[in-house]
């Protein structure tokens, strides 16, 4: 049975789950009716961040075009342009044993591409959730349903997996940011163009 989170709440991951190596996480959402004539495509992201809350590098940034991180730890498994269908719309595979140990955080995103130019945000996305399931067994161990929180924002940091004392946990963040992916890149020490 999944452990269902609220926004904020952490949980261990490793500790309760002992030789769970190998996680995958499900990012997956709705758009709600709209009338704006664009297509809604929503990303989901990864940043691995050292100790003190940035990238190293922008080889630490996963997304649809740089797909590998963590030397082939952390994988993105390719974008979804629509959405359409049940179950996860994007997912990240994490060999957790793999993750070099610089990488103290993974943060999970979900952002709307182009949503300035759209005049697409958070308040038009419903049922967006993050799941983290047993690769090996498919067990959905851990799952943070995000709620109707959101209005203006165009990019959310759904979760973050952090190590504590050895072990890995997973926690609920739920935060909206205006300014979209590129607001994020730069909190989490990306320069952008």
């Amino acid at each position: 049975m999944a452990i269902s989170l609220s926004k904020g709440q952490k949980v261990d991951l490793t500790k309760t789950n002992p030789g769970l190596s190998k996680v995958i996480v499900g990012l997956g959402w709705d758009t709600n009716k709209y009338d704006g004539g664009f297509d809604f495509d929503l990303d989901a992201s990864v940043f691995l961040l050292n100790a003190s809350g940035k990238v190293g590098s922008e080889k630490d940034f996963i997304f649809y075009n740089n797909t590998q991180g963590a030397n082939g730890a952390v994988v993105h498994t390719g974008d979804n342009r629509t959405g359409e269908g049940d179950g996860d719309d994007e997912q990240i595979s994490i060999n957790l044993k793999a993750v070099p140990a610089s990488y103290e955080k993974i943060a999970f995103t979900i952002t709307i591409h182009d949503a300035e130019a759209r005049k697409q945000n958070f308040g038009q996305v419903s049922n967006a959730y993050v799941r983290l399931v047993n690769e090996e067994t498919g067990q959905e161990l851990i799952r943070y349903d995000l709620g109707e929180d959101f209005s203006v924002e165009t990019a959310v940091v759904v979760g973050e997996l952090y190590r504590h004392s050895g072990e890995w946990k997973f926690s609920a963040i739920g935060s909206g940011y205006q300014g979209g992916l590129a607001a994020l890149c730069r909190d989490y020490g990306l320069q952008v163009g």
